[in-house]
């Protein structure tokens, strides 16, 4: 069987040779550069420079050898620049940041930095009529797509599921709101100033399906995967309230996604939100998703077994398949093989699961976890 056969089995639903598995195919299944590169000397494998893909988040483009070794069942494909603008990164003796493509402000401390966070937002302090006259980017721009189907077919041979890592145009309704306008100015916007909101959203909501509509052609046939992300979930519970989503943000995906379909029925449409996100899983399955990551089992009403149980016939668990915050960082090489072995045993049966971290492997994972994790999941991910 081969990983494409096997993954496309998963996703739908039925029971290949093996749990595939992924890592690095899109920004929130990756690896960030300094556990990447002590993954690589542990492997004995030959020092490279290390390219970057996602500066913020500091992850590795992990290359093929280690994809190979590992026998990793997917590959990604990532969208490029817009026209005219390029990485800037500015240098100080306290920080280096860059600005990016919407006029985020991103800043890393030095020396020891290990993610850049935002510290500027061009909306902040905006109001309805500031929001009408702002440069909204362009969704057809076709920068954002230059060589990206050539690299799909590229990848062709490997025998791999196929793709696009990077989201499309924005990185999500409500988070897009939050970069834009900072968290204070868009919850107290959410809460306080419905037609600021509504305009926000529908206008994020508009950029996105122009995007779909016209990409979409752009991509190939390769590329069977696209992903959304756009967390409404932190560790206690609901980022915001369900009446909150029902009203702003609902009425949104199932209109983004049937542009999607509508043109091709076979991609399938990966929701990245974090933590506590059980209240939204059922309108995102009505909505056309068909996969959830990163399925943060350890937070609140998000247990692994009642998850399968209930949603597990209609979308893909993709990651959840060991806790990154406490377990896979700091665990002994027999916890985290242990939890492995248990998160298999909760979304393995039936298919739908393909096994991914919670969220990234981060800088203070050790190599010798990392592959405990791996020799767990060869162990126990056999159908």
């Amino acid at each position: 069987m081969t990983s494409k056969q096997r993954m496309l089995k998963t996703l739908n639903h039925q029971e290949p040779d093996r749990v595939p598995y992924d890592l690095t195919s899109t920004l929130v299944t990756g690896i960030h550069y300094k556990a990447y590169e002590r993954l690589r000397e542990y492997l004995g494998l030959p020092k490279r420079e290390t390219r970057i893909f996602d500066l913020a988040q500091g992850l590795a483009r992990v290359e093929d050898d280690m994809l190979d070794l590992l026998e990793v069942d997917t590959r990604g494909v990532l969208t490029g620049n817009p026209f005219g603008w390029e990485l800037e990164v500015e240098q100080t003796p306290e920080y280096e940041q860059y600005k990016d493509v919407w006029g985020v402000v991103w800043r890393r401390p030095k020396p020891h930095g290990l993610y850049f966070d935002m510290v500027e937002h061009p909306l902040k302090g905006a109001g309805l009529d500031d929001l009408k006259h702002y440069d909204w980017p362009n969704p057809k721009d076709e920068h954002r797509l230059k060589g990206l189907k050539a690299e799909a077919e590229g990848l062709r041979d490997s025998g791999c599921l196929i793709v696009l890592g990077t989201v499309g145009m924005t990185v999500g309704l409500l988070q897009q709101f939050q970069f834009l306008m900072g968290y204070v100015d868009s919850y107290t916007a959410l809460a306080a100033d419905q037609a600021l909101s509504s305009y926000m959203v529908q206008k994020l909501a508009e950029l996105d399906m122009e995007f779909w509509e016209w990409a979409i052609p752009y991509l190939g046939d390769d590329i069977r995967v696209v992903i959304y992300a756009d967390d409404f979930g932190i560790q206690t519970g609901p980022m915001i309230s369900y009446e909150m989503f029902e009203r702003y943000f609902k009425p949104w995906y199932s209109k983004i996604f049937s542009v999607i379909k509508k043109q091709r029925p076979d991609l399938y449409i990966f929701f990245h939100t974090c933590g506590s996100s059980r209240y939204i899983i059922p309108d995102l399955i009505a909505s056309g998703v068909d996969i959830i990551n990163p399925v943060q089992y350890t937070s609140k009403d998000m247990d692994p077994v009642s998850l399968k149980r209930e949603f597990g016939r209609d979308v893909t668990f993709w990651g959840g398949g060991v806790d990154t915050q406490k377990i896979l960082p700091r665990g002994s090489v027999l916890e985290v093989k242990d939890e492995v072995r248990r998160r298999i045993e909760d979304f393995a049966p039936g298919g739908g699961f393909v096994f991914n971290t919670v969220h990234n492997i981060q800088a203070d994972v050790p190599p010798e976890n990392i592959m405990a994790m791996w020799e767990s999941l060869r162990e126990h991910g056999v159908y």
